[in-house]
């Protein structure tokens, strides 16, 4: 009897899609499980400078551009369609989502992260976002705020400005913002953006479509508050981890435990990206990761079948 599948891979990130390649490559049959589409988080930056070989690309272009490789090589690629159960103890790994069940020799999750929510209780979410390539072009003429000063939230900010939208403050409740001085640089020189550290939201008060936002210093104590349109989110991400159901060995924060070579806990099951303890998170790294597990999972799919 054989599995569905050699390798079933869960998420169609950039080190999802990476592994795919690899194993493809060595003759391996594979599917690509993804809740969304594929791409992950790269899908909403508006723009990438620091991957090799692109000066700048649009990150959802760039994912387009690795998922025909994928295609190519003729691997079964399931969008839209969420993992609801996992049996990884058994030989044959089974994976059940909301359209069917598949068996595979191995399972390498990659399922990546997701925003962290706004945490802030309030009634006004569906001004609240977290996505500006999504949902950017719905403010232009119109005030937001941007949550969070890292690279995200400064990078997003300038691409808001490019679809036209009238004003534009980011807030970080740190004392310091930790985008890059490149990006921060930019951003000063755009006269419709502006930047506040130390100061975070403490309530959200709608009045008609839009919204008094009060915000604190965090130094001082003194109250501001700013009339708005919308609010976009930058403040990070979690592990999307939920589905495991404790199947997998995983950190506090949910992050999913490997050794060196991304094995888990569980033969034969294997993680990469975003998804897993380490200390940087980038498309570059997570590229490696997808490259090490699919080599790891093939060695085992040639020592099982």
């Amino acid at each position: 009897m054989k599995p569905d599948f050699d390798l079933i891979i869960i998420g169609g990130g950039i080190a999802g899609m990476t592994a795919a390649i690899y194993a493809a490559r060595a003759n391996m049959s594979v599917l690509i499980l993804e809740k969304q589409i594929c791409g992950g988080l790269a899908n909403q930056t508006y723009v990438v400078e620091n991957f090799p070989s692109y000066d700048s690309i649009n990150g959802m272009d760039l994912m387009e551009k690795v998922k025909d490789q994928v295609e190519q090589l003729e691997v079964k690629i399931e969008e839209i369609n969420e993992v609801l159960r996992l049996d990884l103890a058994s030989d044959f790994k089974k994976v059940e989502t909301d359209e069917n069940k598949y068996t595979a020799h191995s399972v390498i999750l990659a399922s990546g992260r997701v925003p962290c929510p706004l945490p802030i209780e309030n009634d006004w979410e569906e001004h609240i976002h977290y996505c500006s390539i999504c949902d950017g072009s719905l403010y232009e003429n119109k005030e937001v705020l941007v949550v969070g000063g890292g690279n995200s939230g400064f990078d997003e900010s300038l691409y808001l400005a490019s679809l036209g939208v009238k004003s534009i403050h980011i807030i970080e409740m740190m004392d310091t913002f930790f985008a890059d001085q490149q990006t921060q640089d930019k951003v000063e020189k755009v006269a419709n953006i502006k930047a506040t550290s130390g100061i975070g939201i403490i309530e959200i008060k709608p009045e008609g479509k839009k919204a008094n936002v009060i915000m604190q210093h965090a130094t001082s104590g003194r109250i501001e508050t700013e009339l708005i349109d919308g609010i976009f989110v930058f403040i990070g991400q979690k592990p999307n981890t939920g589905f495991l159901d404790g199947k997998i060995d995983i950190d506090q924060q949910g992050y999913i435990m490997t050794d060196q070579d991304l094995h888990t806990n569980i033969p034969g099951v294997f993680a990469a990206g975003d998804v897993i303890v380490k200390k940087y998170r980038q498309l570059t790294t997570a590229m490696s990761d997808g490259t090490i597990a699919a080599m790891e999972a093939c060695q085992y799919i040639n020592s099982v079948r």
